[in-house]
């Protein structure tokens, strides 16, 4: 096999959007999707965000990853755990058909809109699945809202931007919109988002979004109550040392044989990039309904 021994920033480029668009293609935007019992507009902190209500039983709120949708990231899995719970799946401010607002884009303010959401649909707390984006988000819900968050499985997702491997954050500075433009991503914003025209400002608000520095704060994550089921992809752009980390925080690292170990999870998928991550939908449900169900253990 050839060394890839000029690997550049364009070849970098290149390959990311490609990801990106096979993801879009393999989730269901082209294919059809499920259809939801409930759709509706919650009025929160400024946005009008879209939520979808599929299923019943033991509530579990989806949020997608950056630059993408319901029908993007969760087509598929929405299908196969709305089998036993109420799936709330979300789009975040400017996602999908919830417009944007001038607000800064950060972990906090989208955790704060779910808070809001789960207010306005009289949710008293809820499992929180999220993916890349989503997945900081639904940790700082358990940060921000301990109250409400029962458990969270973040996937594929840091607490602190150098979580990221390095490569990961020296792409963003050289990212443009126009990248997109001409995609099926562009051509979906503009099919689902109430501002069409808005998709170069969508991108970039996203982009600054991935180039401002951020950090949960160790302590706080640390002192989080709702267990954590952390997925991660053995080649997803999280450091190894960092998915560690993350884990350690929540009381893994220790020899469950020997004394009670920790209610949260660690899985990684060999493999597995961020992108395909999502494709693993097989492999992935069976866990996170299996964490999900869990019951604390007696300690």
């Amino acid at each position: 096999m050839r060394k890839m021994t000029n690997w550049n920033p364009n070849m970098k480029t290149a390959a990311f959007v490609l990801s990106i668009l096979m993801t879009m293609l393999l989730s269901g935007i082209v294919s059809g999707q499920q259809k939801p019992t409930t759709t509706g507009y919650a009025p929160v902190n400024g946005l009008k965000m879209y939520y979808e209500i599929h299923g019943s039983g033991e509530p579990v709120v989806l949020l997608h990853g950056a630059f993408m949708a319901i029908p993007g990231d969760w087509n598929d899995w929405v299908a196969e755990l709305s089998k036993t719970r109420k799936v709330i799946a979300v789009e975040m401010q400017g996602h999908g058909r919830t417009a944007d607002i001038k607000r800064d884009l950060t972990y906090e303010n989208l955790a704060d809109d779910v808070a809001g959401l789960l207010d306005y649909l009289k949710i008293q707390s809820a499992d929180i699945v999220g993916y890349s984006l989503g997945g900081g988000v639904a940790m700082q819900c358990a940060i921000r809202h301990p109250e409400k968050v029962r458990k969270v499985v973040s996937i594929s997702a840091v607490v602190r931007r150098d979580g990221w491997v390095k490569e990961a954050n020296d792409f963003w500075p050289t990212f443009t919109w126009e990248l997109f433009k001409g995609t099926p991503m562009e051509a979906e914003y503009k099919r689902l988002n109430p501002a069409p025209d808005k998709f170069p400002d969508f991108v970039n608000h996203v982009k600054a979004a991935a180039l401002r520095p951020y950090d949960f704060g160790a302590d706080k994550f640390k002192a989080t109550k709702a267990p954590m089921f952390f997925i991660h992809g053995d080649a997803d752009g999280v450091r190894l040392d960092h998915i560690a980390e993350m884990y350690r925080l929540k009381g893994g690292e220790l020899h469950g044989d020997m004394r009670p170990h920790s209610a949260s999870r660690l899985a990684i998928l060999p493999d597995t990039t961020h992108v395909t991550l999502m494709n693993r939908r097989q492999t992935i449900v069976p866990m996170v309904n299996d964490f999900l169900d869990a019951k604390p253990s007696k300690k």
